[in-house]
């Protein structure tokens, strides 16, 4: 099983390095930019598992459902930068869920691990699961900003964004896809996350609060500079 998953993380990393090549050929940058990002996420717990060992003198082991998630979002994400995004109209909503599933999961982990009077033995409290749906909504957000964001330095600069923004309703319609794809995690109890997190519940929640901070402090910086930049248009 573990040869078969590995082997897929494999193809799924090389499909996502021949679209970058594609989409260099056909000079599309945005989609080459966003390429490279996907292929160097799905090559970072490989990476991350090599370096860290040497660097701390400590070890983590990701297993290889991560890696494989990754890459799928990775290169779901490539090929709708390619043309699927605008082609096909599900594609989008797809990509959507599909990442917002695997951040749900790795939250929800988080969550359990970090406060584990709160989650119980059995079956994760309200609070967990509310915890997990709403932190994935607000990363949806941050995302969602970091696009208009791009659009409006791609705008300023006059260059192509490297992210593109397909409106309000879009917009309105991506963090739905995101809430269902966090609510399938946590409807379907997916804990396949926790043994990872569970070898340093001390990093893990670290890391839950700073990245809290991040995007709340992220999302707020984001809108005031989009506010600051539509008011200049007046």
């Amino acid at each position: 099983m573990a040869t078969v998953t590995a082997l897929a993380v494999f193809l799924l990393q090389s499909a996502i390095l021949t679209l970058c090549i594609v989409a260099v050929r056909r000079r599309n940058i945005a989609a080459a930019i966003n390429a490279v990002g996907a292929f160097v996420l799905a090559l970072l717990p490989v990476f991350v598992e090599i370096v860290l060992p040497v660097l701390l003198t400590r070890s983590v082991v990701f297993g290889p459902v991560l890696p494989l998630w990754l890459a799928a979002a990775g290169f779901l994400h490539s090929l709708g930068m390619l043309g699927l995004y605008e082609s096909t109209w599900w594609w989008d909503h797809l990509t959507h869920t599909v990442s917002a599933a695997l951040v749900a999961a790795l939250l929800y982990a988080g969550v359990i691990v970090t406060l584990p009077d709160i989650a119980g033995i059995g079956d994760a409290s309200g609070i967990v699961m509310t915890v997990a749906v709403v932190f994935t909504f607000a990363i949806g957000v941050f995302w969602e900003l970091i696009e208009l964001v791009a659009r409006e330095v791609g705008e300023r600069f006059d260059i192509e964004p490297v992210l593109i923004h397909y409106g309000w309703r879009d917009t309105v319609v991506d963090l739905g896809f995101d809430v269902v794809g966090a609510l399938l995690v946590i409807g379907a109890d997916l804990r396949i996350f926790v043994p990872l997190m569970e070898q340093s519940p001390g990093v893990t929640g670290a890391v839950l609060v700073g990245s809290g901070w991040i995007v709340f402090g992220g999302s707020v910086l984001m809108a005031l500079l989009i506010g600051l930049g539509n008011s200049m248009r007046f």
